[in-house]
């Protein structure tokens, strides 16, 4: 546990990202790391999601554009990824309001890494783009939904 406490306090002295904006803040201890910052440096880490497979989950959800807000399944997804609000919750909140980041490629990127980073090594599914693919489009457990696998054939359209 000290040998975690010690990564993320090295991290947090070279930087924290504050609420997905371009400034970045020095920070002196790890009690000082607020919640999204811990989120962004797990997502970050080994065997994290690929940018190739961000991508192609971003061309698949709205062709890797601002789109808004779309009524799907009876709730709003919105943005580059089509973030639905528990989704948004589930992955720390990083920036502002859940519209807003999800409008915005780097906060909106740091929601989808901050949700595998929390999902994806619970999942029992391996550490592969279909996993986080379908974990995206389906929840946790969507790595094991059959209901993801057209999803997945979508991603992989995207040559993931």
């Amino acid at each position: 546990m000290e040998a975690v406490k010690m990564f993320f306090f090295l991290v947090g002295l070279l930087l924290t990202f504050n609420k997905c904006a371009e400034s970045f803040t020095t920070v002196d201890s790890i009690a000082d790391l607020d919640n999204a910052a811990i989120q962004t440096v797990l997502s970050h880490s080994v065997e994290s999601i690929s940018s190739q497979c961000l991508r192609c989950i971003c061309m698949a959800e709205s062709n890797c554009r601002p789109i808004g807000c779309i009524m799907d399944m009876g709730s709003l997804s919105c943005g580059y990824y089509q973030i639905k609000e528990p989704y948004y919750e589930d992955c720390g909140s990083p920036g502002g309001d859940w519209k807003t980041c999800a409008n915005d490629y780097w906060c909106a990127t740091t929601c989808v890494r901050n949700y595998m980073a929390r999902y994806g090594p619970n999942s029992g599914c391996p550490n592969t783009c279909q996993t986080y693919a379908r974990i995206h489009n389906g929840g946790p457990n969507g790595c094991k939904r059959s209901s993801t696998l057209a999803y997945w054939r979508r991603v992989q359209s995207f040559e993931c």
